[in-house]
């Protein structure tokens, strides 16, 4: 395929009909009669197949003359807040320790049935549990600081020691002086124009980068809760935002390597295989088997497709730079096609 090769149309217009959000990255539509441009997963009506046009990318589509669809938007990095929900989340960002009520979202003029389908679909949690999961988190982050549990319960907005004590368990297994040496690990989503991703990390070190859709995300959580004792939390911090400054300089092509500061812990072959993957250049490709040379294991390499499957941060630990040994796109967890589109913008950069 070359960076502009589409799916064959009938797969496209299906898609297109359907709504099928896993072709999200993979084209865009324009329709003739309204000049209009839209993704394959837009709600609104759809138009008669003969006036439909199909681009890869928005790019494209503007080039051609359409305008982008008011409705999907899809200009926008999949993922990113709709403007109606921002003054909430900024309201979140100001005061973490709030406990918000129905009533309070009806004061932002928000419904929050509406609300907690989009944190649903977005965070896989109601609205309610991700700011009560938020704001816990603060206050193991401050516990670990060296705040006293009464001072810090009584600060988050609990109404008791006993009610405090009892949220920490659910959601860490153990009593709050228990969980001082647990690192506290922030979660949060980044949008990005192949979807959104769902990060974590530490204060110090990004620890998770995978695209959300990923279904293998839930097992890598728990193979990193294994390698090291921690406690994850929705929220952002400064490497957090760094790491979304980064990711949005590398897909508009002004990046070519990160400089946030990452941790990958396994076992010592996969932190062999994930270093050797981080010595290929943007825009380069290395087979399994190159891979496993590089690293003194030239017949290992099955167990080095494992590893590079095993990786937990996406982009960051470039897997998606390793290809069959014939120069074909093998499997990639976050979807072949992701892969292509990742190799073609290294390639154009």
């Amino acid at each position: 395929m070359n960076a502009h090769e589409l799916p064959p149309r009938d797969e496209m217009m299906r898609a297109f009909m359907a709504g099928d959000a896993s072709y999200e990255g993979v084209f865009v539509t324009g329709v003739t009669t309204t000049g209009i441009f839209c993704r394959p997963s837009c709600p609104a009506r759809k138009p008669k197949p003969v006036n439909v046009e199909f681009f890869s990318t928005c790019r494209d589509a503007l080039a051609a003359g359409y305008r982008p669809c008011l409705r999907c938007e899809p200009l926008k990095p999949l993922g990113e807040a709709p403007g109606w929900l921002r003054p909430l989340l900024r309201a979140v960002d100001e005061e973490p320790t709030r406990r918000w009520l129905d009533a309070d979202l009806r004061a932002l003029d928000l419904d929050p049935a509406r609300v907690r389908r989009w944190f649903k679909q977005h965070h896989d949690m109601t609205f309610h549990a991700y700011t009560r999961t938020r704001r816990l988190g603060e206050a193991l982050g401050r516990i670990q600081q060296g705040e006293t549990v009464t001072r810090t319960a009584f600060d988050s907005g609990y109404d008791s020691l006993s009610g405090f004590n009892d949220a920490v368990r659910r959601l860490t297994g153990d009593a709050p002086t228990a969980s001082r040496d647990a690192r506290l690990v922030h979660v949060t989503r980044i949008p990005t124009p192949l979807g959104p991703m769902v990060a974590s990390a530490t204060d110090e070190e990004v620890c998770l980068l995978e695209f959300a859709d990923r279904r293998s995300l839930s097992t890598q959580l728990r193979s990193l809760s294994r390698h090291m004792p921690a406690v994850f939390a929705p929220g952002d911090n400064a490497l957090l935002e760094d790491l979304g400054r980064e990711l949005g300089e590398y897909f508009a092509g002004r990046r070519r390597r990160f400089d946030v500061p990452l941790l990958a812990p396994g076992t010592a072959f996969q932190e062999r295989v994930w270093a050797a993957l981080r010595q290929i250049p943007a825009g380069e490709t290395r087979s399994y088997g190159e891979l496993a040379r590089a690293i003194g294991r030239p017949t290992a390499v099955r167990a080095v497709a494992r590893a590079n499957g095993d990786n937990r941060l996406a982009i960051l630990i470039p897997c998606h730079r390793v290809v069959g040994s014939d120069g074909s796109l093998t499997g990639y967890g976050g979807g072949v096609w992701r892969k292509k589109r990742l190799l073609d913008l290294e390639r154009e950069g």
